[in-house]
């Protein structure tokens, strides 16, 4: 068993005991069969901490989540991180059988099927998360929950966030150009962006950080956003007994009153 401890203090996050997915010869890189029959599916995520939601080295809820979705299945995931772009590539290309957490776009249905199809399922979330503004200390850019006000110049969102979608909905300019909240951190106390748009976790990771004393959290969130499970194509058309009883399995996990009490330990209940 492995021990995953938040690195963000303030935070203070419990402590959550995760194991490694069982290995197993993959014939096919999206699903496939050990030798007793048990289903192997490849899941990507993206190559970044996303606290308390997952770490790099494969600790945090989600894991927690699927972990225990594939041991009531009596099905085995195996974990990929690479670059978020890359990963919702290969989702796409049929070359893995699903990633998390995915947020809904219209424009990612043609990439993986969300449960529910085209209306997602909230019931079958992994988690919801929040969006959050961060401005350089003393700045006037501030948003209500509906307007900003005092925006001189582009928002900053990492590559192929969907908080993206929305500010282009609020006709403010974008810029995408980086891959990592810290990057957007830099970038703003530079002087090139007017704020950054980052997720909750990422957000308390930068308030905690040597940036911190040069950096404003505004505590209107930005947006709420549920997060899910999608599969590839492929692997629903091929075997949708087995995708809806996975998505299935998300919603039994997530209700089960060991994973809601983890979760209430660890986020306080925000979620």
């Amino acid at each position: 068993m492995r021990t995953y401890t938040a690195r963000i203090g303030a935070l203070a996050l419990l402590a959550l005991g995760l194991a490694r997915p069982v290995s197993a010869a993959v014939a096919d890189p999206a699903t496939s069969s050990t030798s007793r029959s048990r289903d192997v599916i490849t899941l990507c995520f993206e190559r970044q901490e996303v606290l308390p939601w997952r770490t790099l080295d494969r600790g945090g809820l989600n894991f927690e989540l699927l972990n225990q979705v594939a041991t009531r299945l009596g099905i085995t995931f195996e974990y990929e991180s690479m670059p978020w772009k890359r990963c919702l590539a290969q989702l796409q290309a049929n070359e893995v059988g699903g990633a998390f957490a995915v947020s809904f776009s219209k424009d990612r249905m043609h990439i993986g099927a969300y449960p529910g199809g085209d209306a997602p399922d909230l019931s079958k979330r992994m988690h919801v998360d929040r969006y959050f503004l961060i401005r350089r200390k003393g700045s006037k850019l501030d948003w209500d929950g509906k307007t900003f006000r005092n925006l001189d110049g582009a928002i900053g969102v990492q590559l192929g966030y969907s908080v993206g979608e929305f500010l282009r909905g609020q006709r403010v300019a974008v810029d995408e150009g980086s891959q990592r909240a810290s990057e957007l951190a830099q970038k703003l106390l530079a002087g090139r962006l007017a704020g950054a748009a980052v997720g909750g976790g990422d957000a308390m990771v930068l308030m905690h950080s040597t940036l911190s004393p040069q950096l404003e959290l505004v505590n209107t969130p930005l947006i709420e956003k549920p997060y899910y499970l999608i599969l590839s194509h492929a692997l629903v058309n091929a075997n949708p007994q087995l995708a809806e009883k996975i998505w299935k399995a998300v919603e039994e996990v997530r209700n089960s009153p060991g994973y809601r009490k983890l979760e209430r330990d660890t986020v306080g209940g925000r979620h």
